[in-house]
């Protein structure tokens, strides 16, 4: 994914797709699911996987509601994989088994989050930390894939002391903690009161890793003060959020932006929108689109991206000293002379190991 997000600016890193919009929750502060949707379509589904295929996304997520409702998940994850997409999965959680998720390996599911959002379950929401711990405890002995516990700040729930708990408890288990920022209906920033963010700054790891972005990069920072952050947000072109209809949106809190079906969504579209300037990026908190615009930032200019990068971590951990493999990445993809030539086997090097 790095490789090819290097390599070339014009397709998408990151796109998430609904194989089904209902949920079997009902959480207070959640605007993707509802309660009657039936399932697309397994061809329809495939169908649309080889259609983003043909746009060359690197990284498929599939999302919902809860997506582990549709009967035919498995189906839709091998075909991903054969596509040659990495994927992966965002779900609740409630419907993990021993026997669930070894299909998931079997299926070639390659990452897995959940997210909690407090310890015992009150009227905000169902996904506690009572209720799933049995559930992490068999992705830590079972899942072959990665899997990633997030904690959610921001929302009303009953204790956000929580969150320290369930980081706390997800690290004990070996599986990766993060902790993430509840938005509003349009992705917008809901800054988070005083108790909130000394919890934000308790959870951020000084040894975590370089490219763990959810925790730790600035626009996360910015956001847990409340404040704008100056970006280009590529939404559109390098992310894609493609809903039970088959629209191509921005993401899923930008909805009918742009709102065209994905068998009409060519390159130059993706060109299009990834230069557009969209109105909610300095208040927004979609994660996975900070995320994809900081490849694109490094691949502009990685040495200031690295240089911000080793000085924030150094702020949690004066000791830090960035790993050598940070400057030959930048080299080899970007500064070298042979920038060209070592990228196009660093492709097929990967590629043969995929």
């Amino acid at each position: 994914m790095f490789a090819r997000a290097m390599a070339s600016k014009h397709h998408p890193i990151l796109v998430q797709i609904v194989p089904i919009r209902r949920c079997n929750l009902a959480c207070t502060y959640c605007n993707e699911f509802d309660a009657v949707s039936k399932p697309v379509p397994l061809p329809e589904m495939l169908r649309r996987v080889d259609l983003l295929a043909r746009l060359g996304a690197t990284i498929i997520t599939i999302s919902g509601g809860e997506p582990m409702l549709h009967p035919e998940l498995d189906d839709i994850i091998r075909h991903i994989r054969r596509r040659g997409a990495i994927a992966t999965l965002i779900t609740n959680g409630y419907l993990l088994t021993p026997e669930r998720i070894v299909r998931l390996n079997r299926a070639g599911l390659d990452y897995l989050q959940i997210s909690i959002d407090n310890v015992i379950p009150d009227t905000t929401s169902k996904k506690s930390l009572k209720v799933l711990d049995w559930k992490l405890e068999w992705l830590a002995e079972y899942a072959e894939f990665a899997v990633t516990i997030n904690s959610v700040l921001g929302s009303p729930v009953s204790d956000p002391r929580d969150a320290r708990v369930i980081a706390r408890r997800a690290r004990e288990l070996g599986l990766t903690s993060t902790v993430g920022i509840l938005h509003d209906g349009d992705g917008q920033l809901r800054p988070l009161a005083a108790d909130h963010l000394a919890i934000y700054q308790d959870l951020l790891e000084p040894d975590q890793k370089m490219f763990a972005f959810a925790q730790y990069d600035r626009f996360q920072r910015n956001i847990a003060q409340g404040l704008p952050n100056h970006w280009h947000c590529r939404a559109g072109g390098r992310f894609l959020y493609i809903c039970e209809d088959g629209l191509v949106h921005y993401c899923s809190q930008q909805r009918g932006r742009p709102g065209i079906p994905l068998e009409r969504y060519t390159h130059a579209d993706l060109e299009r929108e990834a230069a557009a300037e969209k109105s909610c990026a300095p208040f927004c908190t979609v994660s996975c689109v900070h995320q994809t615009a900081m490849l694109d930032t490094f691949r502009e200019n990685p040495r200031q991206v690295l240089a911000e990068m080793v000085a924030a971590r150094r702020e949690r951990n004066p000791a830090y000293r960035p790993p050598v493999l940070l400057d030959a990445l930048a080299w080899m993809f970007l500064d070298g002379p042979l920038k060209q030539v070592l990228s196009k086997a660093a492709l097929r090097f990967l590629r043969a190991r995929s």
